[in-house]
């Protein structure tokens, strides 16, 4: 009772700091199981909450360890080693400019978890070198001088280093505001970390908790701006779309790209008399069933809504993400449509003011991106197959799909029907098309 009373003073700090890094594992690992990014960073801070408690609790005299105390460094090196993946697997998510070197970051971080392996094999084949000469050694006369102790804190200071330069590469490559705060933070807590291995009990506990709030802050805010963004992108996006989103960063999911991909435009007929001959709650009722219609078709198919312009819908099928099927989904985006709106404005329609439904569709190469300025932005898609759907849709009486040819030729003719060609506005040329059948 007396030894334990004398060993649980000075083990405490150090087992509520381990507690503090599992908790943060934890935490992490449950707000976004499925993240890549998210499990290493969670098998980091294990490990490390691990390694503290495992090398206080077990080894109670460091001038006399027990042979198997090497073994306790095991939790050390996995801890870098997940750190280090961490950063790799950040790497992917962040896009490089063209012409930048992408392979020295990762060969780097690949050379840091070396040393980590290094250091667990070091700690096994001397593990009284590693308890006598490196842990705690800081308050040691000559300590930094000894063979020993640079046997162990070599590799531990390149994978530092190694980590260190992939965060900077990582800056480099201009990351959004949300990930350059984590990496930021991930950056200002490693000398805290680091300075756990050195200093004495009681200084190590604060230096590694300080290390866990650095990252905690970071982390925290990095995940409060991926939830804000990640619920305004799902407002217009997909939710495939707006998960990468989530996961990759605007800039990532959103760069400008020239696709191939099929446009669906549909609008109300008569709406325009029937806002005016009805009251606004009612005009709104009947656009908001509109919209959670049409809304949850695309959602259902992978499609992305660019616009919601008083009674007309602007659907882009394949992008941001590519579709290899575009066509096809879009046509079939479009039948699904007609039904449910049929429906709609049949229920909606009074004696007075009828209501109608007209679909154009569209597929060509178009350029997608971000534009817009700092306190707005706005996904859109530019190129002629983006007019030519609206002015299709422009040209179908109720109940009418109109298509073009190229979305024809990849979706094939099974029930399209051949109309006359339209001159349409903008289009030097008159616009074959088909109707596509019920």
């Amino acid at each position: 009772m007396a030894e334990t009373m004398l060993i649980a003073p000075e083990i405490t700090p150090h087992i509520l700091v381990s507690l503090m890094a599992l908790g943060m594992g934890l935490a992490f690992l449950s707000a976004d199981r499925d993240s890549l990014t998210s499990r290493a960073l969670a098998a980091a801070l294990a490990f490390v909450g691990l390694s503290i408690y495992l090398n206080v609790a077990l080894i109670r005299d460091l001038h006399h360890p027990p042979p198997w105390s090497g073994w306790l460094a095991l939790p050390e090196t996995a801890a870098t080693i997940a750190i280090l993946e961490w950063l790799l697997r950040v790497r992917r998510t962040v896009p490089a400019a063209p012409g930048m070197n992408v392979t020295m970051g990762d060969r780097i971080l690949r050379l840091g978890q070396g040393a980590g392996v290094l250091y667990g094999i070091f700690s096994l084949l001397w593990p009284e070198v590693r308890t006598q000469e490196f842990l705690r050694v800081a308050t040691e006369p000559g300590a930094f001088r000894s063979w020993g102790f640079w046997l162990f804190a070599t590799p531990v200071l390149f994978a530092t280093f190694a980590g260190l330069v992939g965060i900077l590469l990582l800056l480099n490559r201009r990351p959004d505001r949300a990930e350059k705060t984590r990496l930021l933070a991930m950056a200002g807590s490693i000398p805290f970390f680091l300075a756990g291995f050195v200093l004495p009990l009681n200084a190590a506990a604060i230096t590694v908790v300080i290390g866990e709030i650095v990252l905690l802050v970071g982390s925290v805010h990095y995940h409060v701006l991926q939830g804000q963004r990640g619920q305004f992108m799902s407002r217009f996006l997909s939710p495939q779309v707006a998960r990468l989103v989530s996961e990759r960063g605007l800039v990532s999911a959103m760069q400008e790209k020239h696709l191939e991909i099929t446009v669906v435009c549909c609008d109300l007929r008569g709406f325009t008399a029937y806002a005016q001959g009805h009251g606004s709650a009612q005009v709104l009722r009947v656009l908001r069933d509109y919209y959670d219609a049409v809304g949850q078709i695309v959602a259902d198919f992978g499609g992305t809504i660019k616009d919601f312009a008083g009674d007309g819908i602007l659907i882009l099928v394949g992008a941001p993400l590519p579709v290899e099927q575009h066509a096809r989904i879009g046509v079939e985006i479009a039948r699904r449509i007609r039904v449910v709106a049929t429906e709609l404005t049949r229920r909606w329609s009074t004696p007075d003011h009828r209501l109608g439904i007209g679909i154009g569709v569209a597929s060509g190469l178009v350029t997608v991106g971000v534009i817009g300025a700092s306190a707005r932005l706005e996904y859109t898609a530019v190129g002629s197959a983006v007019n030519l759907a609206s002015r299709l849709c422009e040209q179908a009486l109720h109940g009418e799909i109109l298509v073009d040819s190229r979305t024809v030729e990849l979706a094939g003719r099974d029930g399209m029907t051949p109309r006359p060609a339209l001159d349409v506005k903008g289009f030097a040329d008159s616009v074959p098309n088909y109707a596509l059948g019920v």
